[in-house]
């Protein structure tokens, strides 16, 4: 979603060796159907740089001669599964500068997980390199776990231990857990105010967080850190342009994740992460870019950016950037409770009809060849929800699903950019989650930095249509400042949209406990996030009750 206040085209900026050659490949990489299968592997092995076996690595830096803490970027871990779970760091002992002050040399680092936060009683340990390719960071995938259990983990290099991160492992595939309590958030615009929203979620009882995307913004970042207006922090210079290289976004990780709530968060609660846009470049659609650039230098942006997205989330090796491509679409169970699909909807989506304005839906918008998914991704989808055994299907995306018109005429103008933009695909999911029985359908979403909630409309021109399930749009954790409880079109989309049962424009998350009767979602508010402290309340509750979609307030 796009902020205001947005600067010109960025200026030239000077290119590291290592974005030149991300460039080069990127191109390659673009036209790969084209390459031989030896080719193609070669062209990957440039692109993602991992040393070989074999061949010539980065030289092993003695762990004595770090002489400040490399941990400044905290701790996370994602995407539980059973026997598994991914923990992540990424050694940066000053953050602020392009190589995180560690040069171009490997980096051995050891880490424990325990049953215990003493780490008395350890259960795994072993040691990790942090290779300068991937800008020093560690992932380690944790096997052998039991399921369903809390785990605490750390890593060390030298004389340096990381802080404490709390995990947990998903239920077996076929425990009948009781209950799942999750949060999604979404929409951190540094600039625009205080993780306060995180400081509040690290401290509540949730099994896992959805990051629904914008995790990252690729705008200017003043000294005085925009809205946060700094009086006794002044940030480099390096943050006040917009990203484009493999080094901004590398800085810019570090610049966000220095925020204490941010580490705070992550720290106590695993993620499962998907991006948006801004991770790369506002509202850009496959490899088309806001501004019409030149398809191959935007796809080496891309390539880019994906890299640093992978480098600095708690996301597994399958999910390594291949140049401009990444296999970021997934899917996660919780036991027999609840199926997640992961979606990714700007890779592969066509671009924004009507120049990406607001529009009344036409021939161009509706063409059924358009897709915001892709077409892989879409049967991925289908074929998942045919296959489910389990009681909720949640649908964890980007962009606002459910229609949503903007005005109070006949013929209402819609966005372009959500799935409004792309009616085709959408009434191919309906009829798909239809045709494979989903009774108890939630779609999770983020990108519009206000809370909704919606009903699920068979038919949303009909409001007398079958209720399919349930919508929940998470707001913001600080995108578009403090926001306002009622925002100046509230009565307008309440009117136009019989089927948006809440609307409110507050900074904060959602909270959703998933049970075996029902699911109950909390919308949890700050009032403010220009001045940090703001308490957490709760704005609306509401509860959608099994084999009976449909909103009902409490």
């Amino acid at each position: 979603m796009a902020l205001s206040g947005r600067s010109g085209p960025p200026s030239q900026l000077a290119l590291t060796p290592h974005d030149t050659e991300l460039r080069i490949v990127a191109r390659h990489l673009a036209r790969r159907r084209f390459l031989t299968v030896t080719a193609a592997a070669a062209a990957l092995a440039f692109t993602t740089n991992l040393p070989a076996h074999g061949a010539f690595a980065a030289p092993r830096l003695a762990t004595a001669r770090i002489t400040e803490d490399p941990f400044t970027l905290g701790v996370a871990s994602g995407d539980p599964l059973p026997d598994s779970v991914l923990i992540w760091t990424r050694l940066a002992p000053v953050p602020f500068e392009p190589d995180g002050g560690l040069g171009r040399q490997r980096v051995d680092v050891s880490w424990e997980v325990a049953l215990d936060e003493a780490f008395v009683m350890v259960v795994r340990q072993g040691t990790a390199a942090a290779h300068p390719e991937y800008g020093h960071s560690v992932r380690v995938d944790v096997q052998g776990l039991d399921p369903h259990s809390h785990y605490y983990y750390r890593f060390r290099t030298g004389a340096w231990i990381s802080p404490t991160g709390r995990t947990r492992t998903a239920p077996a595939a076929d425990d009948a857990t009781a209950s799942l309590r999750l949060a999604a958030v979404a929409c951190q615009a540094y600039h625009d105010g205080y993780y306060t929203a995180h400081g509040h979620l690290a401290q509540e009882d949730v099994d896992v967080v959805f990051h629904l995307g914008d995790y990252l913004y690729e705008y200017a970042v003043d000294s005085a850190g925009g809205a946060r207006e700094y009086t006794d922090v002044v940030l480099p210079s390096v943050f006040n342009r917009e990203t484009m290289t493999l080094a901004d976004y590398r800085m810019r990780y570090a610049l966000y994740k220095s925020d204490p709530d941010l580490r705070a968060v992550h720290a106590a609660h695993p993620f499962v992460v998907t991006w948006d846009d801004h991770e790369t470049e506002n509202n850009y659609a496959g490899a088309v870019d806001e501004n019409g650039s030149d398809p191959d230098q935007f796809l080496a942006r891309r390539a880019a950016a994906y890299r640093a997205y992978w480098e600095n989330q708690p996301l597994r090796a399958d999910q390594l950037p291949q140049g401009p491509d990444a296999q970021l679409f997934r899917r996660l169970r919780w036991g027999t409770l609840a199926q997640f699909d992961i979606l990714d909807t700007r890779q592969y989506r066509d671009d924004q009809a009507y120049g990406d304005v607001p529009h009344v839906p036409g021939p161009e918008s509706d063409d059924p060849a358009r897709s915001l998914t892709g077409d892989a991704q879409e049967r991925w989808l289908t074929d998942g929800w045919g296959t489910s055994t389990a009681l909720w299907n949640v649908m964890a995306q980007q962009v606002c699903f459910s229609q949503r018109k903007m005005d109070l005429n006949a013929e209402a103008k819609v966005s372009m950019d959500a799935w409004d933009g792309y009616r085709a695909n959408r009434d191919r999911l309906v009829a798909g989650a239809k045709a494979a029985g989903v009774a108890n359908w939630m779609v999770l979403t983020g990108d519009v930095h206000v809370g909704y909630a919606f009903d699920v409309k068979d038919d949303f021109d009909d409001s007398d249509s079958a209720t399919l399930g349930t919508e929940l749009t998470c707001t913001s954790v600080a995108s578009g400042r403090n926001g306002a409880e009622r925002p100046a079109n509230w009565d307008t989309y309440m009117r136009a949209n019989p089927h948006l049962r809440f609307y409110d424009g507050r900074r904060g998350y959602v909270r959703v406990e998933l049970g075996r009767e029902n699911a109950r979602a909390d919308f949890r508010i700050v009032p403010a996030v220009t001045t940090p402290g703001a308490p957490v309340s709760t704005a609306a509750s509401f509860v959608t009750e099994v084999g009976s979609p449909g909103l009902t307030p409490v």
